[in-house]
């Protein structure tokens, strides 16, 4: 997806590239009637600046780019409800929940499918995870740890991030780390998936932006969530993404091994029987 794409991108790209990305993602509706001239005006730069910015963002060139956009847009518009009137107490919950839902969407269109097949099967193999992540990335990181143990696998996740660190050391080349990081520059998390990779351990990362420090030393990049809405706190849309990602990394793990995911949900159903009333 062309707005997904741009996101995704913006932190790493130059200046010039990265308004004319900015005016795409603030923009698309008018980007699709403008011109390449218009739209190197209205960025402020050039026509071969706007058409370097489209190639670096995977099209042939402007138009092809300003195609995908038009498709995405008619797409969108479609999928949208008739006009229904919204009680002026729920916009802001409905605003918040339309950018999250459409996080989610913009997930499947943005990973990698041969990334995503490669972490699975890592995954699946794995005689040890490590899942790291700090700050907000945190909750997630432990959640997946739990979920997975659930279907049998050795998964663990730690909130001191010395312990995490060296956890990460102690990896082996059977064993996966997966770092859970919505910009891929935090110091902590950098520092646990080098660890481990200098154990020889799989690594791989879920964020949201193509290129970051993160993205530079990992296998595998499984990439999305990258929408916001403003007076949030960091990144609460990209979690949503992260859990879905998250989330289907566990399904798909679990029916590489049908019998070992059962006989530990069988284990795992009876331990909450017995703490509800």
């Amino acid at each position: 997806m062309v707005l997904a794409t741009a996101r995704s991108a913006l932190p790493s790209l130059q200046p010039s590239d990265a308004r004319v990305a900015q005016l795409i993602i603030d923009e698309p509706d008018a980007i699709v009637y403008r011109s390449v001239s218009e739209v190197a005006e209205a960025a402020q730069t050039s026509a071969a600046t706007v058409v370097r910015c489209a190639q670096k963002l995977g099209f042939r060139g402007f138009h092809d780019l300003k195609l995908a956009l038009a498709q995405e847009r008619a797409t969108f518009e479609a999928a949208q409800p008739a006009d229904v009137a919204v009680d002026p107490r729920l916009a802001v919950l409905a605003q918040v929940i339309a950018a999250g839902a459409q996080t989610v969407r913009d997930a499947a269109a943005l990973v990698d499918p041969g990334a995503f097949d490669a972490v699975v099967s890592a995954l699946a193999k794995a005689k040890r995870i490590l899942f790291a992540g700090v700050g907000t990335s945190a909750p997630l990181t432990q959640d997946a740890a739990y979920r997975f143990s659930a279907i049998g696998s050795r998964a663990e996740s730690y909130a001191d991030i010395h312990v995490q660190l060296l956890q990460a050391r102690l990896l082996g080349p059977k064993d996966v780390c997966i770092a859970v990081s919505h910009t891929g520059s935090t110091r902590e998390t950098l520092e646990a998936v080098r660890a481990a990779k200098e154990s020889g351990a799989t690594t791989a990362a879920v964020t949201s932006f193509a290129h970051s420090p993160l993205t530079e030393i990992v296998d595998h990049v499984i990439l999305a969530g990258t929408r916001e809405v403003s007076f949030r706190l960091e990144a609460m849309a990209s979690r949503l993404a992260h859990l879905a990602l998250l989330d289907a990394l566990l399904v798909s793990v679990a029916t590489r091994d049908e019998a070992r995911a059962q006989t530990a949900l069988e284990i795992y159903s009876n331990m909450l029987s017995e703490h509800r009333l």
